[in-house]
């Protein structure tokens, strides 16, 4: 019997067999850029192939999110009970998003003005990247014209239709609902309130079964996102822009590894080391989707299981962050928007930095949480300082990369503000689970939720 103990392999964590996969889609994509370039074949393969079976397995993870986002809000309030309670936690959340926000896009704003990146970058090199992506560059200030920053924004808040915002993946519209429809609860007699929440907790077990197997497929996802990516990108464009780049991942891994470190550890008392592995799950997941709201069913599950955050703050937090919760997004913008005031020689001076660090903070918030989601407001913001819009295609090419990057950090402020949030109501958030506990868990069938 021993001997069979012994003799049986453990089989590889899921974030190990997703690194793996991310790895080798880098690797093979890279190697296929060098020693191919952009042949048809290459782009037939990325095409018709790799693109196709990282789509689908986006897709799954995003088919889940508005029915997700919904029950999980909607049980997260209701389980709060006390509106008073409610308020104290969604004042204290939404400090924490802003608060944090514009800390992210401050240090991006530092490291520009001292790095100063856009100076270095030639004429030649300026008008080759604005003719290169000049298309795409149309399609993204189209969407911006049809963008409105103002009063209306909050007015849209409030849908007309919650169906129709589910429909169009109006997100904002989504969480208002879901948040008033979990108060109406709360008034509810509890013989009228539990079916109704019963229900919705069932969906929300269903989620997590349609996760689980979207999840196992993350491997092969992940390294087909990846390596269509690195086939078309290679390493050209980068050193290109390679000053630029580092500034931001520069900003972004001070963001990710400083300033978080010291808030985990000042605000929710975990160990940084023990919670960057706690959540090391999510952080592969939102490096290879680019996306906050694919990465989203992860991250309330992980937040869960391996930190012990409770149900209800993790229902409630959690959703909200991946709306609105967006800090490496605003560190790229405010990066971005002095980068390319630089390489078009318009100074911007401290009270403009200042409206740009303003910009960003509301931008990032109504950023959409799907790749790319940032691009029209960053014009947006662009323009409001008197940047040219049309400059965005100089850094086309290499925003995908960044928006892993970007994504990455959105994601784990958003696990970071949950666990403050916990710790804050008293709750004592547990170190990551053993794996004897773990397989425990499993073979009894149970599910934290």
């Amino acid at each position: 019997m021993s001997e069979g103990i012994v003799g049986r392999r453990r089989p590889l964590p899921l974030h190990t067999k997703i690194f793996l996969g991310l790895v080798g889609g880098a690797v093979s994509g890279i190697s296929v850029n060098v020693f191919l370039g952009r042949r048809p074949e290459v782009e037939w393969i990325v095409r018709t192939v790799t693109e196709p079976i990282g789509q689908i397995f986006l897709r799954m993870l995003i088919m889940v999110v508005v029915p997700l986002v919904f029950t999980s809000l909607a049980l997260g309030v209701a389980g709060l009970g006390d509106l008073r309670k409610l308020g104290r936690i969604g004042v204290k959340t939404l400090l924490y998003f802003v608060l944090v926000t514009a800390l992210a896009v401050t240090i991006g704003l530092i490291l520009v003005n001292v790095i100063r990146p856009g100076e270095g970058l030639s004429e030649q090199v300026k008008v080759q990247l604005l003719e290169t992506y000049r298309g795409q560059t149309a399609e993204t200030l189209e969407q911006a014209g049809r963008t409105r920053f103002g009063i209306q924004t909050f007015v849209n808040i409030v849908p007309r239709n919650p169906i129709a915002a589910a429909v169009q993946g109006d997100m904002l519209g989504i969480i208002f609902f879901a948040l008033m429809f979990g108060v109406a609860l709360t008034f509810l007699p509890a013989s009228r309130a539990q079916p109704v929440m019963a229900v919705l907790s069932g969906i929300g077990e269903a989620m997590v079964v349609l996760i689980d197997l979207a999840m196992k497929l993350a491997p092969i996802g992940v390294a087909a996102l990846i390596f269509s990516v690195t086939a078309r990108f290679g390493f050209d464009l980068l050193a290109k822009l390679g000053v630029y780049v580092f500034t931001v991942i520069l900003g972004l891994a001070i963001h990710q590894f400083g300033a978080y470190s010291i808030l985990v550890r000042v605000f929710a008392r975990l160990n940084p080391w023990q919670f960057f592995s706690a959540i090391r799950t999510v952080m592969v997941t939102a490096f290879s989707t680019s996306s906050s709201n694919a990465t989203l069913p992860t991250t309330i599950r992980v937040s869960q299981e391996n930190l012990g955050i409770p149900g209800e703050i993790a229902g409630f937090v959690l959703p909200l962050g991946a709306t609105m919760n967006m800090n490496g997004t605003a560190l790229f913008e405010g990066v971005t928007v002095l980068f390319l005031a630089q390489v078009f020689g318009v100074e911007l001076s401290f009270s403009a930095q200042l409206i740009v660090i303003v910009m960003s903070v509301l931008t990032a918030i109504g950023a959409a949480g799907v790749p790319g989601g940032s691009l029209p407001l960053l014009i947006l913001v662009l323009q409001t300082v008197g940047v040219p819009g049309e400059g965005i295609a100089i850094i086309l090419g290499v925003d995908r990369l960044l928006d892993m990057c970007r994504t990455t950090l959105n994601v784990t402020g958003d696990v970071t503000a949950a666990a403050f949030i916990a710790r804050s109501e008293g709750y004592a958030l547990m170190p990551r689970p053993s794996v004897v506990e773990m397989e425990r868990t499993e073979a009894g069938g149970e599910r934290r939720w």
